[in-house]
């Protein structure tokens, strides 16, 4: 492997601020940067327990990917890749966190730098030249970390073969898998593999391990996600919630638990996912990410919010709440559509009776699993007559998913925000609380809010503030209202009025 180079330290990251978590092994900042130490040549996460480098010995960096291009490989000790993302790509939602969340969903190895590109609306060239610029690396090398990443998580927990593990994640060839696990992590796979136990369950079950930060209200999001269960497509069984989920090249399933976390400890989720292409596992870890708003900082959210009187309480009460966001955008947009004007329950069983008639039926291994939610395209030729809703909104179903169907709206977290919400609002009979209930959940926008929800104006009554004075209070919550709306609703116990979430 040739010497660490010198390298260039990313504006954007205080070396002194950098140094500091690092000497303290803070481990809210594994995923924010990473620590490249020129006398090791090796990268670790700031909370490697290894001792702590001298100063002047290490550059920090913002991906895998810039690391590696600078010669360094990935620790083994503390595996700087298998770290939550950084959270500020949702908060600021720039090109290239959007890029990345794109990457992460396999846009690259499906349809090339060139298709990436075309999604972000640049040339490639000027798209590589502000990936290298915010992020240290070009597409392809980004792409190229993540499929190593994924090469590493299957070497050390399951019992698949190394062509199939090069083949589930992502590459081309198995000398080209080969040759990359070496490079990366200095290591041939069978090294890398070490004492790997057999965790591929029967019919071909992959165990992943999802990190997340800490703390986490596991219970509180497995509630909301019960809460809106569709029959067929989602079940929850103790503290299990599990989905089928439609991929790129087949369908597959997720079960994941999702236990309460403590702050100050290591944050593993076990997900068991059942596919049918393994070449999809990528694109099913990340949108099981995105569902569990993974990347989130929960300190940082709760410092904030916490400081509210307002909030201060629930903050106290439930630390680490999360935005449930979703597996598929257009799916979440069509539920959105049907919660308008009712409550969760009824939006609940109008989808279920969606996904029973319409909905692609699918073999599994998950009892009370057994359909695909309709695709875009079959919703978006659904005659108005045979819905059992008001035309107009039949209407804005049916034109919203024809949307979709034929790329002119992409609702994932590769779209800026504030062009999906006009085209949203352009659609008749989509309003304000749609739009923003998508942005929230399918986006991923963590500074979304909905003044007039009925649960909001419900849990503010409670709180002796008046719902007229939703929009003004909210302001005081930025950037990180979409998780003060979470609380509002979470704080509806009562079983009255823990369904209200619906738009007046």
């Amino acid at each position: 492997m040739a010497a660490p180079a010198e390298g260039t330290f990313d504006a954007a990251l205080d070396p002194v601020r950098c140094y500091a978590a690092v000497a303290s092994r803070d481990r809210r900042f594994d995923g924010v940067f990473l620590t490249a130490v020129r006398t090791t040549g090796i990268y670790c996460r700031p909370s490697c327990p290894a001792r702590t480098p001298a100063a002047e010995n290490v550059t920090f960096h913002r991906t895998a990917a810039s690391a590696q291009a600078a010669g360094y490989r990935a620790c083994r000790r503390c595996a700087p890749d298998a770290t939550p993302g950084e959270p500020g790509w949702d908060v600021v939602a720039d090109v290239a966190g959007r890029a990345m969340r794109l990457i992460a969903d396999g846009v690259v190895d499906r349809d090339g730098v060139e298709g990436l590109a075309a999604r972000l609306g640049y040339t490639s060239r000027h798209l590589n030249r502000l990936l290298v610029e915010h992020l240290g690396a070009p597409a392809l090398a980004l792409a190229r970390a993540r499929r190593a990443q994924h090469a590493r998580t299957l070497l050390t927990e399951t019992d698949l073969d190394a062509a199939d593990v090069a083949f589930a994640a992502g590459f081309g060839s198995v000398r080209q898998f080969n040759d990359t696990v070496r490079e990366v992590y200095a290591a041939t796979p069978r090294e890398l593999r070490g004492r790997a136990g057999a965790t591929s369950g029967p019919a071909g079950r992959i165990r992943v391990t999802v990190p997340v930060r800490t703390p986490f209200a596991g219970p509180e999001l497995l509630a909301f996600l019960a809460t809106r269960a569709v029959a067929g497509v989602e079940v929850v069984s103790g503290t299990t919630y599990a989905r089928t989920l439609d991929l790129p090249h087949a369908p597959g399933t997720v079960e994941i638990d999702l236990p309460r976390l403590e702050a100050g400890t290591r944050g593993l989720l076990t997900a068991w996912f059942t596919l049918g292409d393994l070449r999809d596992l990528g694109a099913a870890t990340e949108r099981v990410r995105r569902l569990l708003d993974a990347d989130c900082d929960p300190v940082a959210v709760d410092a904030h919010l916490g400081a509210d009187p307002l909030l201060a309480p629930s903050v106290a009460a439930v630390p680490g709440l999360r935005v449930p966001g979703h597996v598929d955008g257009c799916e979440v947009a069509v539920r959105a559509v049907l919660g308008q004007q009712v409550t969760v329950a009824a939006a609940r069983t109008q989808a279920s009776r969606l996904v029973a008639t319409y909905g692609r039926p699918v073999e599994t291994t998950v009892a009370g699993l057994g359909r695909l939610f309709p695709s875009a395209d079959v919703v978006a030729g659904l005659d108005h007559g045979a819905l059992a809703m008001p035309g107009a909104r039949a209407r804005a179903l049916t034109t919203l998913a024809s949307l979709v169907a034929g790329g002119e709206l992409h609702l994932d977290r590769g779209e800026e925000r504030a062009a999906v919400r006009e085209r949203l609002l352009a659609v008749p009979g989509v309003g304000p609380w749609t739009a923003d209930y998508v942005a929230m959940r399918a986006l991923g926008d963590p500074d979304r809010f909905l003044p007039k929800d009925t649960g909001t104006r419900d849990a503010l009554r409670r709180l002796g503030v008046d719902p007229a004075r939703a929009g003004e209070i909210s302001q005081r919550w930025a950037p990180w209202r979409s998780y003060a709306q979470l609380r509002l609703w979470q704080s509806l116990t009562s079983p009255a009025t823990a369904s209200t979430e619906r738009e007046e």
